[in-house]
Formats: C-alpha cells, structure tokens, sequence
C-alpha cells in the first residue's frame, strides 16, 4: 500500500474527502518526523515506537573495488512494532 491508497481508505472509512484525508496524512507524517528529528520517542500504543537511535562509526568496504572506507557515526530512524501489531501478524 502506498501513501496514495491509505488516503484513499482513511478517507472511505472516516467519511473525509480524498483532500482532508491527504492533509491528516500529511500532518501525522510531519510530527512524527519533526519529533523523533528533536530526540522525542513518538509511541502509538497498539501500534508501535518511533526513535532515533544512534549508530557507531565504522569501517567499510566498497565492494566494487575492495577499498576500505570510514562510515560515519550517524542517527538513524527506527521503528518498533507494538504488542497489538505483532499479535496481528502471527
């Protein structure tokens, strides 16, 4: 499913026109970048946490030509699936 299509079904089940289903999508993906980009842990219970977590400098490999390279420390995303949505899956 891609971003179009769950506007698409938000809008079908919550009685929003295709535009205000769009702008809630919008908005909910903004605030959840814009908190875990402050350092904020965004937590969805049933669904899951959204963090940034911190990744250690490294040596690499790049694997045309053999070369080792340095990777450097960054932040990254990472979600974490809720109690509710794994139970879901199995």
């Amino acid at each position: 499913m891609n971003k179009s299509e769950l506007t698409d079904k938000i809008a079908a089940k919550t009685g929003l026109n295709k535009v205000q289903a769009g702008e809630a999508v919008e908005v909910l993906m903004e605030e959840i970048i814009t908190a875990v980009a402050n350092g904020e842990d965004v937590r969805l219970i049933g669904f899951g946490t959204f963090a940034a977590t911190e990744r250690a400098a490294r040596v690499g490999r790049n694997p045309h030509t053999g070369e080792t390279i340095q990777i450097p420390a960054c932040r990254t995303p990472k979600f974490t699936a809720g109690t509710a949505f794994k139970d879901r899956l199995k």
